[in-house]
C-alpha cells in the first residue's frame, strides 16, 4: 500500500526538519532540510516499502534543499544510497568535486557517507517531481558497483535505466494494494537492471553479433523453449531455426558442444535447480523428470547420477534448506 511519508503546506512547513523522515524518523538519514518560503507551499512524499529499501515519489511546488554535513555523518553513520529519477524540474547535486544538475529524464546516484547539498527546483509550470529509491549500500552492492557509482549522473536514454524507471513508476500508478513482497521483487528487479546498465560505459556501443553468434543464440533459445518436449531433436531444431541439419552440427561444433550434450546438459541443470528449491519436496522425482523432457524417470536417474554422482532423491534431500533455528 502507498503510504504518505510526509506532506507539507503553509501550516506546517516550518516543521519540515522534523517531518521529512516520517512519523518515526526512520526514513533517509540525518541532515538539514528546508525550503524556500513563497506563496505556494505544497510538498508531498509518498512511499512504497520494499524490505530494507523504499521507493519514494516526491512532488513539490516550491524549491527544496537538503544538506548532509560531516557533523551529521559523525552523529548518524547510516550508509544509504539513493537512486534518483528526475521526472519534472531539476535536481542540483553539489559536493567537494563541484555541482551537477540532473534534469527531466536524468538519473542520479548519491550516497550518505560523504557531505553534499541537494537542491530541488520546480519547472516552468512550478512543479518538481522526483522518483527515488533508498537502498542500504550493503544491499545495493549485490546489484551495483556502489564505489564507482556514487555521484554518477546519466541520461535515462540508456535502455536499462528507462526500463528500471518504468518498473518503479508503475508502483505509483494505481492505488491497488500490492503486497510488500511483490514490491520488493519489483524493486530488486529494477536494481538488477540498473546494475547491468552501469556495468557498461554509457558511450560504448555493444559489438554487433556475427551471423554465427546470432544463429547459435537462436538454437539455444529454441532448445530452451522446447526443453520439456521429449521429442526434441536436431532435425526439429534445425527446421525451427531455419537452418540445415548440417549447418546446425557445424554451429554446435564451433561452440564446443553437440546437440545431445546441449539438451541433456540443460535438462539436468534445470532439474537440479528445481530440486534445490525450498518447495521441491511437494513435487515427485517422476514429475520433475517428465517436466524437463525425459521419457522415463529411470533414464533421468541414471543420467543425473552419472553427472552429479548421486541419485536425484539423495541430491534433493541434501539441497533442502535446514529448518529455522529457534533463538532463545
Amino acid at each position: 500500500m502507498i503510504e504518505t511519508l510526509f506532506a507539507l503546506d503553509r501550516g506546517n512547513y516550518r516543521e519540515c526538519q522534523h517531518l521529512f523522515r516520517g512519523e518515526r524518523e526512520q526514513e533517509y538519514y540525518r541532515g538539514d532540510y528546508w525550503m524556500e518560503e513563497g506563496s505556494i507551499i505544497d510538498v508531498e512524499a509518498r512511499r512504497k516499502p520494499a524490505g530494507p529499501s523504499a521507493a519514494i515519489l516526491l512532488r513539490s511546488a516550491t524549491r527544496l534543499f537538503f544538506r548532509r554535513t560531516r557533523q551529521h555523518i559523525r552523529e548518524d553513520g547510516t550508509d544509504l544510497t539513493v537512486l534518483w529519477f528526475v521526472k519534472r524540474g531539476r535536481l542540483v547535486f553539489s559536493n567537494q568535486l563541484g555541482s551537477r544538475a540532473a534534469q527531466y529524464g536524468d538519473f542520479l546516484m548519491t550516497r550518505s557517507t560523504a557531505p553534499f547539498l541537494i537542491e530541488c527546483q520546480p519547472d516552468a509550470q512550478g512543479v518538481h517531481e522526483v522518483l527515488h529509491v533508498t537502498v542500504p549500500t550493503h544491499v545495493l552492492r549485490g546489484f551495483v558497483d556502489c564505489d564507482a557509482g556514487a555521484g554518477i549522473l546519466l541520461p535515462m536514454q540508456r535502455a536499462e535505466l528507462g526500463i528500471a524507471d518504468g518498473i518503479l513508476a508503475g508502483l505509483f500508478q494505481r492505488d491497488a494494494d500490492v503486497a510488500e513482497e511483490t514490491t520488493r521483487t519489483l524493486v530488486e528487479a529494477a536494481l538488477a537492471v540498473i546494475g547491468q546498465g552501469l556495468r557498461h560505459d554509457v558511450r560504448a556501443v555493444p559489438p554487433r553479433p556475427s551471423v554465427a553468434e546470432k544463429r547459435f543464440a537462436d538454437v539455444r533459445r529454441f532448445v530452451e523453449v522446447h526443453l520439456s518436449d521429449p521429442g526434441l531433436s536436431a532435425a526439429m531444431t534445425a527446421k525451427g531455426c531455419g537452418i540445415s541439419p548440417r549447418y546446425l552440427t557445424t554451429l554446435l561444433k564451433q561452440n564446443g558442444t553437440s546437440f545431445s550434450d546441449l539438451i541433456w546438459q540443460r535438462r539436468l541443470e534445470q532439474a537440479r535447480a528445481w530440486m534445490a528449491r525450498s518447495d521441491a519436496a511437494s513435487i515427485s522425482i517422476s514429475e520433475i523428470a517428465y517436466a524437463v523432457g525425459f521419457k522415463s524417470p529411470a533414464h533421468f536417474s541414471r543420467m543425473f547420477k552419472r553427472v552429479y554422482a548421486r541419485n536425484p532423491s539423495d541430491y534433493r534431500a541434501e539441497a533442502a534448506p535446514p529448518p529455522p533455528v529457534a533463538l532463545h
